[in-house]
């Protein structure tokens, strides 16, 4: 099977050449676009995903020895976030290659947070099936880079840090609004906003609602210039 040049230029800044390209192109391939003939990239997204959360588990532990659950989790939980994901498909250009129906093509689904989230989490399924678990590994790891490094400092408790934020200004504490869900029942996408009494907001994305909470927590202190 030949793919098309621009999917050879995509898995160049991927750093892995398919032997069977065919997995690439259902890692890319969307469920607006599937047919009986043409399988979407979700049953990959699946163990994409589970490959992810063993690599940064990994990752997180090696980093600190001292460490308790407590303040591993939420760290770990910062670098497989679909927004996360979705940040290294976007230094890969995935949006480009992503392969999709008119109906999301005009509605802008190669910017989407989840969709581009999705398809990273598919494509490390499919490198994995590929080339094996160090092969997927290697290339999370170089992906994620200084992500993992910083990653203490990125997972501090933004709900705390923004109720603090907005105290020490006379305000309530910030409230935090689910505005929908997406996904199947096994991965939902909660997308929530977090909103402050004089109407700043931001909104974030996570696979439960708490870590959709601390996400837009984050974005709105960056917002603020607070985080």
């Amino acid at each position: 099977m030949k793919i098309a040049r621009e999917l050879e230029a995509f898995c160049d800044r991927l750093g892995h050449h398919f032997a069977q390209p065919e997995l690439i192109t259902r890692a890319l391939t969307h469920s607006s676009l599937s047919s009986a003939t043409r399988p979407d990239n979700q049953r990959l997204e699946f163990l994409g995903d589970r490959i992810l959360g063993l690599v940064m588990a990994e990752a997180v532990l090696a980093q600190d020895n001292d460490a308790s659950e407590g303040q591993l989790a939420p760290r770990f939980n910062a670098l497989v976030r679909k927004e996360t994901c979705a940040e290294v498909a976007r230094e890969l250009d995935l949006g480009a290659v992503l392969r999709l129906g008119k109906s999301e093509t005009a509605t802008g689904g190669r910017r989407k947070t989840a969709l581009l989230g999705d398809a990273m989490e598919a494509v490390i399924a499919a490198v994995y099936l590929d080339g094996g678990f160090e092969a997927a590994r290697a290339m999370v790891l170089r992906l994620w880079g200084a992500r993992v490094a910083g990653v203490a400092e990125d997972a501090r408790d933004a709900k705390t840090a923004l109720q603090e934020w907005a105290q020490a200004r006379g305000m309530p504490p910030p409230a935090y609004r689910e505005l929908s869900r997406e996904g199947p029942d096994h991965a939902p996408v909660f997308r929530v906003e977090a909103r402050l009494a004089d109407n700043q907001a931001a909104e974030a994305e996570g696979r439960v609602k708490r870590q959709a909470e601390q996400a837009a927590a984050k974005a709105l202190l960056e917002r603020l210039g607070a985080h």
